[in-house]
This record gives C-alpha cells, structure tokens and sequence, in this order.
C-alpha cells in the first residue's frame, strides 16, 4: 500500500521513537510511506523548541486558538500530498485542536485511520490546563468519531474513546512495542558499569526524560534501608532532575545516585543492560510505556506499579514484580536479594516479547490487516 502518515509533533523524544519506529516497519514490510509532518531537529532529547515557547509566553486562550489555526496550514500541506501521491490510506498520530485529516477524509473519503495515545483534552486539562476545554473536548470527538479506524495505545485508553461515542468495532487496541535490532538480548553491559565504576553494585535503573510525576525520589527513600551496594542509575534529563540529586544529597546518598543525562539512541541499549532492576516507578493510567518494552527486550527484571494498564503486558510473578502504592520498597527489595529471581523474571519478559507480539513489525503488521479491510480493492 501507499501510506500518508501524518502528524504535528516536532520534539525529539519517545513520542518521535514511536512514530520512527512504526514508519520504518511499515517500509520494511514493503509499503511505501510519505510522511507530512512539521520540520523537527535531528538530536534525540529536543523538545520542540518554539512551540513550547510560545505556549509559555502567551495566554492560553490564544495558543489553543493558533494550534487549531494551524491545522488550516497542515490541512494545506496534507491535501498536497495526498494530490501528488493519491495514497491509499491516511494514518495519523492524534493531537489536539488538530483537524487536517478529518477534512482530508471528508473531502477525499480516504480510509483514515488515527493513533491515540492519550485522551488530550482530558490530559492538559487536569495538568497544563486548558482555556478552551469545550472546543477541546469537540475537536477531539470529532476526530475519534470520524475516523474509520481508532488504536489507543492501551485497553484502559479504548474503554476513554468508546465513552466518546465510537463504536468498538471501530477500536483495535496497538500497545506499543520494540526493534529487536536496536535491543539485542546479546548487548552487554559490563562496559558501561566498568566506566561508571558499577562493578560488583546492584544497579536499579531508569530510562526517560525525569518529570516529578516519574517519582524518581521514592526510589532513593527505599534504598536507605537497603545495603550500601545499591546504586541508582538514571538515563536522561530533564527538569525534575536537579531536585533528585539534591534528594539524594539531603539523604546522604548522592554517591549511590548517578544520572547520565541525555544519551544517544545507539547507547540506551548498552545502559539498559547494566541494570539488575528496571524501574517504572510511576505510570499514568493509560500510558504503554516504551521503556517497558525496552526492559523486556534485553531480559531486565522489571518493577512496575500494579495498574491495569500495566497489567495489559506485565504479569505479577510471571515476567515482572508488580508493587502497590504500600509496597514499593519490600516488593524492590526483594528483587534485589534474589538474583535467580531476577534472571527469572527478566527471561520470561524476554520471551513475551515475541510470544505476545510485542515489536514495531508485528504493530505494523495489525495496522496493515486494518487498513487493508478499509480499502477498495
């Protein structure tokens, strides 16, 4: 087929692993894939530059109107694609105040189909706020109800878009996933705990841009009553750091914290299999976290929270410990003590990962059977 895929996100983040990812499987299962999107920068960890300057620097009643102004520019651009490609399908990553392929689908009748990996408008409005909640809440009803096909991230995030008034015959649930490729189980860690002197540690570890909602700190609560052999491991930035390090310190503990900061795509693999533990220590309701599918790609024991979005992919005892918000610091210090336990645990998620499909191929391939079902033959 000839794929449109179409989105608005310009940041360099897991957002843009995501959509990378799912392009390059696409192409390589033999379909073609022209892509409308704005420019982005080319370093992993930028997060879109004037876009959240601006939004900083005006009211929000006003953003909110520039970015549905905006989809009169992409709609532009989107409509010239389709012209000069006249593609099968449209795939889009959903975004708010965001209406260029609903238009493209009712002037065209293309077969659109729209991933979803948060319900927006309920999202910024409990975090960042919204001035304009009820035209929010339209366009992103609009665009989910006019979609041929919807694919939430995760189970939880579908039974949000049904609420909205979409039918669930509409609705196919695509977790997010992994490249084997980039994350070889065969990838060994013991250079990288060789140049951060980690040998003979126990190395709990994290992948990801540090926000307070992360809850980065709980780890280095628990770690007070643990031995001194613990270390903390972070990979990335971000602007909860500084209070994590300065936790650590306030506790007498900044030796057993390091945080590397920013890595390039080429070395997380590396990072994360110096990791006797991978945390998840928080997750919103309705997230599939790409981390988790990294962890288990390269055979970690996992620590997640025991929510049911998690449990979509992870089973308590069977491919990961879950912990309640009670027992966090027993179910973590647990996994420390047990090696066998941990190469247990970290095999099993090894073995899910094909066993329940769980790669970029495999997710291109279910959005392939989909889009073909939609399409004229």
């Amino acid at each position: 087929m000839k794929v449109l895929y179409h989105h608005r996100t310009a940041s360099k983040d897991g957002q843009n692993v995501h959509i990378e990812e799912l392009i390059a499987a696409l192409r390589r299962q033999g379909h073609e894939v022209v892509v409308v999107a704005p420019p982005s920068r080319s370093e992993f960890g930028h997060d879109g530059g004037l876009v959240p300057r601006i939004r900083r620097a005006l009211p929000s009643a006003i953003h909110e109107q520039l970015e549905l102004a905006y989809s009169l520019h992409a709609y532009r651009q989107l409509a010239k694609a389709w012209k000069r490609h006249r593609p099968d399908v449209l795939y889009e990553r959903y975004n708010l105040f965001y209406l260029p392929g609903l238009w493209l689908k009712r002037r065209t009748g293309i077969p659109w189909l729209v991933e979803i990996n948060a319900p927006l408008a309920a999202e910024r409005g409990a975090h960042g706020g919204l001035a304009l909640p009820r035209l929010a809440q339209w366009t992103e009803r609009a665009v989910w109800r006019g979609a041929d096909a919807v694919l939430p991230v995760t189970g939880v995030l579908a039974e949000h878009v049904w609420c909205s008034g979409v039918s669930s015959d509409r609705i196919t649930v695509i977790h997010n996933g992994i490249d084997r490729s980039h994350f070889s189980s065969a990838v060994d860690g013991a250079a990288v705990r060789r140049e951060l002197g980690l040998e003979g540690k126990v190395v709990l570890g994290f992948t990801g841009f540090i926000r307070d909602w992360h809850g980065l700190p709980q780890v280095v609560d628990a770690m007070k009553t643990m031995p001194a052999n613990v270390h903390f491991l972070v990979v990335g930035d971000g602007p909860a750091r500084a209070e994590l390090e300065a936790h650590a310190a306030r506790l007498g503990m900044a030796g057993q914290v390091t945080c590397l900061g920013l890595v390039g795509r080429d070395r997380v693999a590396a990072c994360v299999a110096a990791f006797d533990v991978a945390l998840q220590p928080q997750a919103v309701e309705y997230a599939s976290p790409l981390k988790l599918f990294e962890y288990m790609a390269l055979s970690r024991a996992i620590l997640a929270p025991d929510q049911r979005n998690i449990r979509e992919v992870l089973e308590d005892g069977h491919n990961a410990l879950l912990f309640r918000q009670d027992n966090f610091a027993q179910q973590l210090a647990r996994l420390c003590g047990d090696a066998a336990l941990r190469l247990r645990l970290g095999q099993a998620a090894y073995d899910d990962i094909e066993r329940q499909g769980r790669t970029w191929d495999a997710n291109a391939a279910r959005i392939t059977k989909i889009a073909e079902g939609l399409t004229p033959r």
